[in-house]
């Protein structure tokens, strides 16, 4: 990756230069000037924010990841991979000594990494030695004999767990929960008991006693069954079964992340957009129902009166749900948020991270980016505000299972993997929707 502290100077040289270009072009507009080839710049100049805002958030995910603790899987992982590195620096050293040959020293963790890369594009791609990089050709002598011989490095299991965290951001933003049973369920108290003054020797009647509902999340099954010639899997110098299980693990990612936003409850997740919505306050508003706010135009925000769904969705939510809020949206609702200006200081609502760590913000507000959501169009709910941890839940019942099954379809190895995962609302007034309608 590039020198952070060079692609933040970077960012907000090209933030400037955005809104230099964008408050040209809104001027051409106003004076009635053709506006074509600054129409080019601004969005040549948007796209260029994107890749710098791409290229922050993956440089914010390496720096929380090295700040986390480790989970037990990780440093399982960590453990694993030392073992195998010290039986490979055996191996080698054990075969020096056979033949009688001088010992190179150790291999580090890295320079295994490197060794084993080098040493399946030779074996298992058939690439030229002459071909590689000067790294991988180094690595690739280091642990080879003169008379070109390669010792095998020890096949490891891609850990797919972490893969399936990182690919779904609703679950890095909504809360999880792993189940022992099928179904959760939970109360729901979203009722006030009754009171008023009285006189001293006034009556006193009964006053309404508040009343609890339930609520109820299952955890359905999600399924691929892909299979594998034996004789590919004796074969080949590659972990096929591991690679298969990587491919798994990323398309129920992009399955489940779908779901989370636009599943119909119906054997899969209720996705958080597919709830109904209305355009009423949380206190005449039926509790199953989110709250939106309509941007003014079908599938756009509104010209004129664009600012005004930033500020209602904002004023819209109650001070307990503020502390933890963020947006969320598509990437194009974040190209057209990025012009937002109010009307009288000429302040732009759009902040870039300017610091490793810090988010995008949308008038004081943190911004994440998730394409599961709908996409823009008319009615569309692409982009929301409020605290999701308390709005959404995701059960987990268990983890990618495999199942190996080498006899049904001999040949071939059938591999059947299944994962259990749901997800609901629990909180309706913990989000507001913004509705792209007029």
């Amino acid at each position: 990756m590039t020198d952070p502290n060079k692609m933040i100077e970077d960012l907000g040289r090209a933030w400037e230069q955005f809104k230099s270009a964008n408050d040209d072009l809104l001027k051409a507009k106003a004076d009635g000037k053709a506006v074509g080839d600054l129409t080019a710049q601004v969005e040549k100049l948007s796209k260029e924010l994107d890749k710098f805002a791409d290229m922050k958030a993956a440089l914010d995910d390496l720096e929380k990841k090295a700040n986390r603790p480790r989970t037990e899987l990780e440093a399982k992982a960590e453990q694993d991979l030392a073992a195998e590195v010290k039986s490979f620096n055996i191996a080698l050293r054990t075969e020096a000594q056979a033949k009688g040959k001088p010992f190179g020293g150790d291999f580090s963790v890295e320079q295994y990494r490197e060794y084993k890369s080098a040493f399946f594009k030779a074996v298992a791609l058939g690439t030229p030695i002459a071909a590689m990089s000067a790294e991988e050709q180094k690595a690739l002598s280091a642990g080879s004999d003169p008379d070109g011989g390669y010792l095998l490095p020890a096949s490891t299991m891609g850990r797919v767990v972490s893969k399936l965290y990182e690919q779904s951001i609703m679950r890095q933003i909504a809360s999880v929960q792993v189940i022992s049973t099928n179904d959760i369920e939970g109360l729901i108290d979203n009722n006030e008991a009754d009171a008023g003054w009285v006189s001293e020797l006034g009556t006193r009647s009964d006053s309404n006693t508040p009343q609890l509902g339930k609520w109820r999340i299952e955890a359905f099954e999600m399924y691929a069954m892909p299979k594998a010639s034996q004789r590919i899997l004796d074969d080949a110098a590659t972990d096929v079964e591991a690679w298969l299980a990587a491919k798994i693990a990323d398309k129920f990612a992009r399955v489940e992340g779908t779901a989370f936003w636009q599943g119909t409850g119906a054997g899969q997740p209720m996705g958080l957009a597919s709830y109904s919505t209305a355009a009423t306050a949380d206190s005449s508003r039926a509790w199953g129902v989110f709250e939106h706010v309509k941007t003014g135009t079908n599938g756009a925000f509104n010209a004129t009166t664009k600012l005004d769904v930033i500020q209602d969705l904002q004023g819209a939510l109650k001070d307990a749900y503020l502390r933890n809020a963020q947006w969320v949206m598509r990437r194009e609702v974040r190209t057209a948020a990025r012009k937002l200006k109010e009307a009288t200081n000429d302040r732009y609502l759009w902040e870039p991270g300017l610091q490793v760590g810090q988010p995008e913000r949308l008038n004081g507000y943190p911004v994440r980016i998730d394409q599961y959501m709908p996409a823009v169009a008319t009615d569309s709910l692409s982009l929301a505000f409020g605290d999701f941890a308390q709005a959404y839940q995701i059960v987990d019942r268990m983890g990618i299972r495999t199942l190996r099954d080498p006899f049904t379809a001999k040949p071939y190895v059938v591999f059947y993997s299944t994962k259990r995962t749901g997800g609901g609302a629990l909180n309706f007034e913990a989000i507001k929707f913004a509705k792209f309608a007029a």
